[in-house]
């Protein structure tokens, strides 16, 4: 379970990052017609949080997560702040049930 966590940490991270620049870039596009950065933001982040989205799945398919719990840690990483929030809850989850199973 140690090897598909940290690809999602390091993914919760980048996902995150990548959404407040792309908000950023929105409010440049929409609020002052300069569109050049969200041309080139918004592809990248949806690429990233696709590969994203299979870390999710192989951590929950390995931690054996229910598949609502997956879908809403899944969900983290559209909203603004709650990527990096839904990381640090996975981590001691999957640290607790590590430690437990030993």
């Amino acid at each position: 379970m140690e090897s598909a966590l940290k690809p999602f940490r390091v993914l919760a991270y980048v996902v995150g990052v990548m959404l407040l620049v792309l908000c950023l870039a929105m409010v440049l596009r929409y609020g002052f017609d300069a569109e050049g950065m969200s041309k080139v933001v918004a592809p990248i982040h949806g690429g990233l949080y696709m590969i994203y989205l299979v870390a999710v799945m192989n951590l929950g398919m390995k931690a054996r997560w229910s598949w609502p719990y997956m879908l809403g840690v899944m969900l983290g990483g559209t909203v603004p702040f709650l990527s990096f929030y839904v990381e640090r809850m996975v981590t001691t989850r999957v640290e607790t049930a590590t430690a437990a199973a030993s």
